[in-house]
């Protein structure tokens, strides 16, 4: 095809009309259009495939020797497009064989992951989930990148540019073990400030957290002994010495050998965030991972 840059595709589809009804009248019935329309068309074609494609004959039109190479190629080639540009099918957990790949903290492993994995092992066997910790500051990264499916994430620290819902709000709570010596009561600000505390630091080595920040606004600081990646790390210390931390509380609630305490100051709280690239958002396979998630955590799928 000579100048193929230049064809109109409803060319195309014309010339698979009239190859089929070998009649302009017939073939113009089937286009909707006017039977002049189709013989300008017809003129067309001939002129960039350099081929009068349709002679006229005894019972209608009869196609060339190039029609006829045309022919079969041109409707598988239709056929593909159609196909291509058709909406998508309706996606059947049962059926399906997909790779999903998220990004979760410990924390959002443990609080939104862990509740759903049961679920979508049941209703799509044929599934498989990959869980990739990553620091927040290269989350937007990943998630345009690296083919990241959904990514969890705190409001503060949820990068722009992706789509995103509302899963719960969080809040902090002094995390002992249960038979801390300095914790058999409600602790007192000084008394708190004197503990040995371990401060969480998902970017690694640090040692201010967002506890440190409301103290020293009012001129405060605690003891820090301790900075580790992992909110479960965190719990496992704590249940095992006379170190504290300031963890959220869905990490801690039922644990056994933790208790957890009021802070004797206030903190704010988070909402924590389901994040997903603009890519995926209306894709049928995707959405309904999304349903999955948000229904294990006891909303409704469709809000």
């Amino acid at each position: 095809m000579n100048n193929f840059d230049g064809l109109d595709l409803n060319l195309l589809v014309t010339l698979d009309t009239l190859l089929r009804e070998q009649s302009v009248t017939r073939a113009a019935s089937r286009l909707n259009l006017s039977q002049p329309s189709v013989s300008i068309q017809l003129a067309k074609l001939r002129e960039q495939l350099n081929d009068p494609l349709l002679l006229p004959g005894p019972r209608g039109m009869r196609p060339t020797a190039r029609a006829e190479a045309l022919r079969e190629p041109l409707q598988l080639a239709l056929s593909a497009l159609k196909a291509a540009v058709a909406p998508p099918a309706g996606f059947v957990p049962k059926q399906a064989s997909l790779t999903w790949r998220v990004i979760a903290s410990d924390f959002s492993e443990q609080t939104v992951l862990l509740p759903a994995l049961n679920r979508l092992s049941a209703q799509a066997p044929g599934c498989r989930l990959a869980i990739i910790s990553q620091a927040p500051s290269r989350l937007a990264e990943m998630s345009e990148r690296s083919g990241i499916d959904l990514a969890f994430n705190t409001r503060e620290e949820a990068p722009p540019g992706l789509r995103s819902r509302v899963l719960f709000e969080e809040r902090y709570v002094l995390t002992c073990r249960h038979d801390h010596p300095q914790l058999m009561t409600l602790p007192t600000l000084e008394t708190f400030c004197k503990l040995e505390h371990i401060v969480v630091s998902p970017e690694g080595g640090g040692f201010v957290g967002m506890t440190d920040k409301a103290l020293a606004a009012q001129g405060i600081r605690r003891r820090v002994a301790l900075s580790v990646p992992r909110f479960s790390f965190a719990a496992a210390i704590v249940a095992q010495s006379d170190k504290v931390a300031v963890l959220p509380e869905r990490l801690v609630r039922g644990q056994p050998g933790l208790r957890m305490w009021e802070p004797p100051i206030a903190l704010p709280g988070f909402e924590m965030l389901m994040l997903w690239p603009e890519r995926m958002h209306r894709d049928p396979a995707h959405r309904w991972l999304r349903e999955q998630i948000v229904a294990s955590l006891g909303k409704p799928a469709s809000a």
